[in-house]
Parts: C-alpha cells; sequence; structure tokens
C-alpha cells in the first residue's frame, strides 16, 4: 500500500502531455487520449468539446467554453456556449459534486436534486446554511427554484432519448455528462479534463488523470508481471429473479481482468449488463472462486442467503470467500468513476488475500 501511494505521489508531481490519438479539428489541438466519446479541441481564446452519441451516431452535443473575463470571439463554432469557470452550478450527481471538491472548486456547487443520496459534509453543510439549493427530485426539479438559484450550468447524466422538460426553456446550459457511458476505466476517467475545464482548474484536472493513469497501468501491469493468482470471479447478485451481471466488453469486466481475475462472461461482446436468471448464473460460475457483492443490505453469509435461499449452492460462498461493499458505508460509487485505480486495488488485493488494505470492500461476515 504505502508503494502504491508513493507511486500516485509521484503521478501527482508530474502531469505529462497528452497524446493526440482521437480526431481533431482542422486547427484545434485535441489534449483526449483514452475517452472515446468525448474530444476537447483547443483554440485561441475558447475550447470546444464535443460529445459523441452512446446510443447512435453523430453527436449529442457540442459546448464551445469561453472564459468570462474575455469578449466573446466574433466568430464561435456551431454550439452551446458555456462562459466559465462555472461559479453557479446546479449539480445532479454525488459523483460530480466529490470531483468539484477534489479539484478545489466545491464552492461552485450552488444547487443539487436528489439530496438524499449525497453524503459530502460540503455539499450537506451547504444545504443547512443555505448556501447550497435543494431542487428536489431529478425526475422532476422544482423549477421555481431553479429560477432563483440562477445557475450558471446544469450538470446531468443524459439517457436515452431523455427529454429535460422545462429545463430546455430557462436559457441555461444543460451539460450533459455521458461519461458514465464510456467502456474502459481510463476513458471515463479522463472525462476530469471536462469538468477541470468548466470549472477553470485545467491543470489540476490534468495532474489528477495522468496520476490515476500512472497508478492504473502500473497495477494492471504488476499483476501481468506475476503472473499468479487468476481467480474466477462472480459478481453482483439475483434480485426479483434477475441477475444483472456486466457484459464482457463492460467497465467492470475490464477492471476484473487487468486485476488478474477470470471473468466468466469475458468473451461476451456486451458493453452493458446481461440479464440473466439465477440457473444462467450458476451454470457459467457455480465454481467461481471469489464473489463480489455490492449492496446496502448485505454484509453477511445469513444475509446472503436470505437474499436468496440458492445463494449457498456456489462455491464462493461454501469456502467463505464473498467479499461485499456496503454501498451504504462506503462512496465507491462516488469515487471509482474518476478513481478506477482505487477499485483496481481493491481487487487486487482480495485476490491476494490482503483483505487488511482493503478501501470498498470486506470479507463477507
Amino acid at each position: 500500500m504505502k508503494k502504491f501511494l508513493y507511486i500516485i505521489m509521484l503521478a501527482v508531481l508530474a502531469v505529462s502531455c497528452s497524446v493526440q490519438e482521437n480526431e481533431t479539428g482542422t486547427d484545434g489541438n485535441n489534449i483526449i487520449t483514452e475517452a472515446k466519446l468525448l474530444t476537447m479541441e483547443q483554440h485561441e481564446g475558447y475550447t470546444v468539446a464535443t460529445i459523441a452519441n452512446p446510443w447512435g451516431e453523430g453527436t449529442l452535443h457540442r459546448y464551445v467554453l469561453v472564459p468570462a473575463a474575455s469578449t466573446l470571439p466574433d466568430s464561435l463554432p456551431e454550439g452551446t456556449v458555456v462562459r466559465t469557470p462555472l461559479s453557479n452550478a446546479l449539480v445532479y450527481s454525488a459523483v460530480h459534486t466529490g470531483l468539484m471538491t477534489e479539484l478545489g472548486r466545491p464552492e461552485a456547487v450552488k444547487g443539487i436534486v436528489d439530496a438524499q443520496y449525497f453524503t459530502d459534509s460540503l455539499v450537506l453543510e451547504g444545504l443547512k446554511t443555505g448556501k447550497v439549493t435543494d431542487c428536489g427530485s431529478s425526475m422532476a426539479p422544482t423549477i421555481e427554484k431553479v429560477i432563483e438559484m440562477r445557475p450558471d450550468g446544469i450538470l446531468l447524466s443524459p439517457y436515452q432519448d431523455c427529454n429535460y422538460g422545462q429545463l430546455t426553456t430557462l436559457n441555461i446550459p444543460i451539460v450533459e455528462c455521458a461519461d458514465y457511458m464510456e467502456q474502459t476505466p481510463l476513458g471515463r476517467a479522463e472525462w476530469i479534463k471536462f469538468y477541470g475545464a468548466l470549472v477553470g482548474k485545467e491543470r489540476e484536472a490534468d495532474s489528477i488523470y495522468n496520476a490515476v493513469t500512472e497508478a492504473y497501468n502500473t497495477l494492471k501491469q504488476e499483476r501481468a508481471a506475476q503472473g499468479k493468482n487468476h481467480p474466477k470471479v462472480l459478481t453482483e447478485t439475483v434480485i426479483s429473479g434477475i441477475w444483472n451481471v456486466p457484459g464482457g466488453k463492460s467497465y467492470m469486466a475490464q477492471v476484473i481482468q487487468d486485476a488478474g481475475g477470470v471473468y466468466p462472461w469475458g468473451d461476451d461482446e456486451h458493453s452493458g449488463s446481461l440479464s440473466l436468471d439465477f440457473n444462467q448464473v450458476l451454470a457459467v460460475a457455480k465454481d467461481a472462486d471469489i464473489w463480489l457483492v455490492k449492496s446496502f443490505n448485505i454484509n453477511t453469509y445469513d444475509d446472503l442467503k436470505g437474499a436468496y435461499s440458492l445463494n449457498d449452492k456456489f462455491d464462493a460462498f461454501k469456502n467463505r470467500k464473498v467479499y461485499t461493499c456496503d454501498t451504504n458505508a462506503t462512496r465507491l460509487f462516488e469515487r471509482f468513476p474518476f478513481h478506477p485505480e482505487l477499485l483496481l486495488q481493491d481487487y487486487c488485493n482480495i485476490f491476494d488475500n490482503k483483505n487488511d488494505q482493503l478501501i470498498f470492500f470486506a470479507p463477507c461476515k
């Protein structure tokens, strides 16, 4: 663990130059290397961020980021103009409020929705003092409160064929945070560059991303070099008759494989989840060496068997090799999107039986 933290510290100090790999504009320099849904082209006086449509062809959204302190250029490319840095943002997800804190701009978050799902202490304190506005439900935000807080940007996660209703009538830039649709850990993490540009923290974003990349690749290479401890890994549980397992080309499947695990559906070509029934999972993963469960109500073997009486049919259950992540008690969902190296570290430690060094998971009791 000390070696791992040392790697991160060194990487933070060394901000490397990005390699141009994706398509770029004729006169812009794309700073994105891993993300497949995002390009960022830097021009004199503005930056163009283009988000590809995750569900089809073409573009989901294009943003033209222009510093608020400068005059708008006479000629700008087509897209939604966002004056940066944002200082009065309405943010839908705790993932992104936490990122604002890490970037050093927590004060940019002035409004949230679905307040019951936020755990960040700064957000909670802001709600108490009135510095952060609770705008109600993400499904139907209270428009009066949104208008009253006058956000300079609304950060939300899009979904296929989504309709933002009255929000589109307010003449406020809606920033579609499609980072969650990236298929690779480092691809999703690289979106920090976009959010850093939105809040005027480009250098900090580059530094964090370079550190994450260095730490993740070092762990991955070390696991590959060791050539041992390649357990077969099962994830999740059956809920209401359906067991959603990550597809073979998914984010989670890649992290398992990068940690040296063997994923039962590794040959599958889907990037989303596979909806299976219990017997389908049992047929493929009964002999799994390790079982990883993310849940807010399963922490013991009694809990796991109580959730479904046949869960004890798996070898990992019988051999007491189940690991659970209490999503109520940990910040897994807030942290791993932009810090996949932490999740990879947990998986590596689980596969090596280093249970005293786990961050998110713990041995089932």
